[in-house]
């Protein structure tokens, strides 16, 4: 007798079957444990602010900027079980979409349940302007104040107990931030977004 091929389908069907079984219970499985990791670790978002902000050495000529940036921004970490390294970080400053002053921040630990400082100080040497930036800084020196962006971008990894993750990516914008040219202890803190 030959085989027949309908006594073949209803074993074919139980196999795909039991590994469509098989891969639920896996997916379910990963989407429980991620849950429950979760609800252990209760991540909560860092936070950073300007807490202070100055202008220093400012001069501008033949659209041409010198000028020295100061910066205290302050990051806080309200996680009870997270802790973050900053293993780079650039540091810009931001005038309508042009950067004109930079700085390399050296890397840190912060562990959890902290707040950190960091002393930002980023220079424009003879940084040329283009026409419209130029005028525009120009005028708001002549108005007292000048608005800004200051930008950060990192790589981080996040370490949780004995594991730590893989790096990534942290984009951090303050804006717009308010300097004064004459008074900088009038500051007013700005609050910073992230992209991660």
């Amino acid at each position: 007798m030959a085989n027949n091929p309908t006594s073949q389908q209803p074993r074919h069907s139980k196999i795909l079957r039991y590994i469509a079984i098989v891969l639920l219970v896996l997916i379910v499985l990963v989407g429980v444990s991620v849950l429950i990791t979760w609800l252990i670790i209760k991540p909560r978002r860092f936070v950073y602010t300007v807490e202070e902000g100055s202008i220093k050495n400012y001069n501008l000529t033949k659209n041409h900027l010198n000028a020295t940036f100061e910066f205290a921004l302050r990051s806080y970490n309200p996680n009870s079980k997270i802790s973050i390294y900053y293993d780079s970080i650039e540091a810009s400053v931001e005038y309508d979409d042009q950067t004109i002053a930079f700085e390399v921040v050296d890397p840190f630990f912060q562990p959890h349940r902290n707040e950190t400082r960091l002393d930002l100080k980023l220079t424009a040497q003879y940084v040329p302007l283009s026409g419209s930036n130029s005028k525009d800084i120009a005028l708001e020196r002549s108005s007292g104040e000048i608005e800004i962006v200051v930008m950060l971008k990192a790589r981080i990894r996040f370490k949780v107990g004995m594991w730590k993750s893989k790096d990534r990516s942290l984009i951090i914008w303050c804006s717009p931030v308010r300097v004064r040219f004459s008074r900088p202890n009038n500051f007013e803190r700005t609050y910073c977004d992230t992209e991660l």
